[in-house]
Formats: C-alpha cells, sequence, structure tokens
C-alpha cells in the first residue's frame, strides 16, 4: 500500500501544485484521500497484528520451536487489514469533490478540494456522511494515531512483564532470545517512525477546528500540503527500514533482484554460495514468525544461484 500511494498519489499531488490543475479531475479528489486514509487504516491494523503476534510469540508454551503458520491463515489475516481498512475509508470519497476558484494574482482559474459532501446524496447517506466529517478530526486522533501506539506499547509491556526477569536472563544469550529481541525493536521502530509521521496531520487537524475561520486559504493549503508530505515520507521509510532491519525479508529481497539481473548465471561456485546463503536466511527467524530449530536443512548444489 506504500508503494501504491507513491505511485499514484504523489504524481497527483505535485501536479497539482505545480499547474494548479487537479489530475483527473474530481476523481483524483476523491480517490486520493480514500487511499491515504487507507493506508493509515493499513498501517495501524498492520501495527496491531504484528503486536499480538509478538505477544503469542512471547507467552507460548513452545515458542522457540512453534510451528511456520499456515499461508492460507496468514492470506486471511492480509485480507481482514486491507478490507477492513479499505472500507472504514469509503467516507472519503463521499465527503470529497472538486472546486474552482479564481486566482486574485493572475486570474486564472486554479482546482482543489475541497471537503464537502455533495447535495445530490440520498438524505439518510448524507447525514451519515456529516456526521463522520464532524467526528473526523477525533476519529483519526482515536483510531489512527493512539490505537496502534498504545496497542503497540502495551503489548511490549505485558510481553516484558509475563517473560519475567529470570526467564529473560535465561534466553537473553540464546540465539531464539536474541531474534526475539531484535523482532521487538523491528515492531517500535516501525511504530515511532509511524508516530513522527502522524503528529504533525493530528496537530494541524486540531488547529484548523479550532482556528479555521481566522485563517487564510493559503495557511490552510499549506498545511495540507505539509500533512501530505508526511505521508509520502513515511511511505518511502517504512519499506527501507523493514528491509533493512528484517534480515531473512532483505535477503529474499537481494534475492528477487538478483534473478532479474543478466549477471546472475547457473554455476557450481555460485550455487554453492546460493546454498549456504539460503540456509542462513532460513536459520534466523523471520519478522512475523518463528520456525522451528531442529535439525538444519541439507546443503544441496542443485539449481539456479536465486
Amino acid at each position: 500500500w506504500d508503494f501504491l500511494i507513491l505511485f499514484f498519489c504523489l504524481p497527483v499531488v505535485i501536479f497539482n501544485e505545480i499547474t494548479k490543475k487537479r489530475l483527473l479531475g474530481d476523481m483524483s479528489c476523491r480517490i486520493v484521500p480514500f487511499m491515504e486514509v487507507s493506508s493509515l487504516g493499513v498501517t495501524t491494523f498492520s501495527l496491531c497484528a504484528l503486536g499480538i503476534d509478538r505477544f503469542h510469540a512471547a507467552t507460548s508454551p513452545q515458542a522457540s520451536t512453534r510451528p511456520i503458520e499456515q499461508c492460507q491463515s496468514i492470506i486471511a489475516k492480509l485480507a481482514v487489514i486491507w478490507v477492513g481498512s479499505m472500507t472504514l475509508s469509503v467516507p472519503e470519497i463521499l465527503l470529497w469533490q472538486l472546486a474552482q476558484d479564481t486566482s486574485p494574482v493572475s486570474g486564472g482559474v486554479t482546482e482543489f478540494c475541497t471537503m464537502k459532501p455533495s447535495s445530490n446524496l440520498p438524505e439518510s447517506i448524507y447525514s451519515l456522511v456529516l456526521t463522520y466529517q464532524n467526528a473526523r478530526m477525533w476519529w483519526y486522533f482515536g483510531c489512527y494515531f493512539c490505537l496502534p501506539i498504545l496497542f503497540t506499547v502495551s503489548c511490549q509491556l505485558v510481553t516484558r512483564r509475563i517473560r519475567g526477569t529470570e526467564k529473560k536472563s535465561e534466553c537473553r544469550g540464546t540465539k531464539h532470545g536474541q531474534c526475539e529481541s531484535h523482532l521487538n525493536c523491528t515492531i517500535i521502530a516501525l511504530t515511532i517512525i509511524y508516530g513522527l509521521c502522524t503528529t504533525p496531520e493530528n496537530v494541524c487537524n486540531i488547529v484548523v477546528a479550532y482556528m479555521s475561520p481566522d485563517m487564510s486559504k493559503q495557511t490552510l493549503d499549506l498545511l495540507n500540503l505539509i500533512n501530505q508530505f508526511f505521508l509520502f515520507f513515511k511511505c518511502s521509510v517504512t519499506p527501507v527500514l523493514l528491509l533493512c532491519l528484517c534480515r531473512p525479508l532483505g535477503q529474499a529481497f537481494m534475492d528477487c533482484c538478483c534473478c532479474c539481473c543478466e549477471g546472475c548465471s547457473p554455476d557450481t561456485t555460485s550455487s554453492e554460495g546460493s546454498a549456504d546463503s539460503k540456509l542462513k536466511t532460513e536459520m534466523s527467524s523471520s519478522i512475523f514468525f518463528d520456525k522451528p530449530r531442529e535439525t538444519p536443512p541439507p546443503l544441496l548444489a542443485l539449481g539456479t544461484p536465486c
């Protein structure tokens, strides 16, 4: 979803700031806010799911030998996160519409998006959209800011409380304990980045809600641009941070890039090197699940290095 935001929403916003014309017209005024709010929902519920997984890994009786979760279960969780986030963002499609104004400086017509429900909507839907607009600021603050931060902090505190000082001292020197500590640090880092990037938007929303009549349109446009900049920054930093902190995921990403290169030839030496790196990758823990480490897989000099 971060890549979708960068590849679709970022060009639309840049084009609007340069030309003062809205790319794709009224559709972009509805789709861009929908995708941006959906991005906040995907990140929020993903952090909550990761916090639950780390809590389950820490409190499991046999955490070090917990089996791999089935692919169908993973896809089901991702579907719930994505579909739930998009469902909660549907009011954004009905809330925004395209508006035009004449610039007092150049005299040209400028296009901008305004938060105003269409009067052509049915009365019941129109009243619901108005209710969402009035509660939008606190909904943002409670669901997309407080929920992931409080959820992550609570899971980390409860996990450390359950483990206790004795268990932590026993597992501190083991490989499993180091992997658990590394994964917890990864989730905390993702939460910190998300919190820092969403704080300006929540502050601006509160300021605009209580001081909007006293602020000019240029100031409101500047605050909106700052909010979108931090959202694009979050979408750019999060994948890089995840690839750098999660070694198995980063190694898998590099292997996929290697497969796309022409210099990747299936010789015996590279096959053995690939098998060694594959073994090291499989021996390390993933960001989501813990794999059993009873017997290492055999080394086979077969196949391509990718």
